[in-house]
């Protein structure tokens, strides 16, 4: 796996843990990555304020004496408690989903903005490197397909999406401009979307609407005519992704996603199937700014990391539906 290749370009004799700060590190991505740091023999602290994140993210790993969890928002400065010993950074902190970063868009702003802000005033303090996740959403609805890192994107700024879209883009000017003026070692992910275990049963998104509903034998509500296309990664391939950036020298932005690409209504009919479900799958009125294609273009990440997607979408789809299963078993309500 990728995770060997990085572990045979560097010696165990000269392995150095880190002590890294994760923001959002109790949600769905931010704790498969506290996950994967402490796997790899480093040290997390792990800050949320749990508007999205959920203490049961991390209840495995809550015996681990190298994890430190905090109640924090990242847009409100770090106390030193927090920051204290600090050496490598990755800001996750915001909501992802459509359902809560519009339920809540100008604090969704404000994080993006503010809370990126913070994190690089610690980095530039400490000279230390911070890695920033970013979203596909920069790209807004592009007119190239698929979308290079230097597609500058089209983007609404009053749309109800733009609280992220555009606060995205304001985080990544935020941390190119203290790069350019402080020196600050950023790292910029361009993150496409991304699923696996331990997503929200009612963040709103494809992978995790799809699932839920088939398993529950509800309908399956697919937006529009179902035309519109997205690309899906496994967190997996996200988590070796990021370990990549953080420990390689190319500031970004780089995109991270799958380029294998599905018509909505394909992933639909393809979950169904999975789940054996006797769902039926139902149209609704197509959501407005809702992108009508996304899909990576990694060539930047395979040349400058290394790096591209190894988990084939079916394999990613049974471990999350298993995952699905077992939290529907457990009684989990979300």
């Amino acid at each position: 796996v990728y995770r060997d290749v990085i572990n045979r370009t560097q010696p165990k004799s000269h392995f150095m843990p880190e002590t890294c700060l994760v923001t959002g590190g109790a949600g769905f991505l931010g704790s498969h990555l506290v996950e994967r740091l402490l796997d790899d023999g480093h040290t997390v602290v792990c800050a949320d304020n749990f508007y999205t994140g959920t203490p049961q993210n991390l209840k495995h790993l809550e015996s681990n004496e190298r994890l430190k969890t905090v109640t924090h928002d990242v847009v409100e400065p770090f106390p030193d408690t927090i920051t204290n010993g600090i050496t490598q950074i990755f800001h996750l902190a915001c909501a992802a989903s459509p359902v809560h970063y519009q339920a809540e868009s100008i604090k969704t702003l404000l994080t993006c903005v503010q809370g990126t802000y913070n994190c690089l005033m610690v980095a530039k303090e400490k000279n230390i490197p911070i890695l920033i996740a970013s979203t596909s959403e920069v790209y807004g609805d592009p007119e190239i397909h698929p979308q290079p890192e230097d597609y500058r994107g089209r983007v609404s700024c009053t749309g109800p999406r733009a609280c992220y879209d555009e606060g995205k883009r304001a985080a990544e000017t935020l941390c190119f401009d203290f790069h350019r003026q402080h020196n600050v070692k950023i790292r910029v992910a361009r993150i496409f979307n991304t699923y696996g275990p331990r997503m929200k049963f009612n963040d709103g998104r494809i992978i995790s609407n799809f699932v839920i509903q088939a398993l529950k034998g509800e309908d399956i509500t697919v937006y529009g005519t179902g035309e519109y296309t997205r690309s899906f990664q496994y967190v997996d391939d996200l988590m070796n992704g990021f370990l990549a950036l953080i420990n390689g020298d190319d500031i970004g932005p780089i995109n991270l996603g799958n380029p294998e690409e599905y018509t909505v209504l394909e992933m639909a009919q393809k979950i169904k199937k999975m789940c054996d479900s006797s769902s039926n799958i139902v149209h609704k009125e197509k959501v407005t700014d809702d992108p009508t294609q996304r899909r990576p273009d990694i060539t930047k990440a395979k040349k400058v990391l290394g790096w591209e997607p190894k988990i084939p979408v079916d394999e990613g789809l049974a471990k999350t539906i298993e995952a699905f299963k077992k939290r529907l078993a457990d009684g989990s309500e979300n």
